[in-house]
């Protein structure tokens, strides 16, 4: 064997070699960008479907608080409503009427129910904005969910807009792809309260409500802040 194949066969090995490595390197690289996003999966779906959180300087400046048993009134910046796993869809009809009648978490067969209060405590009119928030979905389960807000009593539905650009039937379109809803209220005066229950559901009546979002997930948050902040 002359030096010329040789030094061609040294050369391929080296060449083999460098490859196997980089493949390994782009291996590892993959594995790790798996389990970051499993990690981060996870710590996002970790707490439930929904939750509330309160902006501390509505505490701090204005002594106003969130709680959601009328017994145990203390500071909380967070509430968090017991999960759902599955989600089958229902029909709106098929809610109950008094469903804005309990405390904390009352979830039912496929939907979440969350109710909550919140209470101005100090000694001055206050006022606070508050924003419903999509933090995560997966598979396009937010085209076929729907959010009723009571507040007070009073409710409104809320749906992201059909395809056709129109207004889902008896909703209300969500502000855009990830605000659900914004509102703010002025002339919280001491001693006011006002108590919001949130439902969920996926709406089977929804064209959007069929094969193509089975396995998915959808997470949301609701949000009290002391001034408008723009996204």
């Amino acid at each position: 064997m002359d030096d010329k194949k040789i030094i061609t066969k040294a050369t391929k090995r080296l060449k083999e070699r460098k490859f196997v490595k980089k493949l390994k390197i782009a291996l590892l690289i993959f594995l790790l960008v798996l389990l970051i996003v499993y990690f981060v999966v996870g710590l996002i779906y970790n707490n439930g479907n929904f939750s509330i959180t309160l902006d501390r300087n509505l505490y701090l400046k204005n002594k106003i608080i969130i709680y959601d048993d009328p017994d145990y009134k203390v500071f909380r910046s967070e509430l968090y409503a017991d999960p759902v796993n599955y989600f089958d869809n229902i029909s709106y009809k098929w809610l109950p009427e008094d469903i804005d009648q309990h405390e904390g978490s009352h979830n039912g067969d496929n939907y979440v129910a969350y109710s909550f209060y919140i209470e101005n405590k100090g000694d001055e009119v206050s006022d606070y904005w508050s924003e419903i928030v999509i933090d995560d979905v997966i598979k396009n389960v937010d085209e076929a969910v729907r959010v009723r807000v009571y507040k007070n009593g009073e409710s409104e539905t809320y749906a992201k807009i059909g395809k056709d650009g129109k207004p889902e039937k008896h909703t209300i379109p969500f502000e855009d792809d990830k605000l659900i809803k914004l509102d703010h209220v002025e002339n919280f005066k001491p001693g006011d309260i006002i108590k919001y229950t949130i439902v969920f559901w996926l709406e089977g009546s929804d064209p959007e409500c069929n094969d193509n979002i089975l396995g998915g997930e959808i997470k949301m948050h609701m949000q009290f802040n002391s001034e408008y902040v723009e996204k």
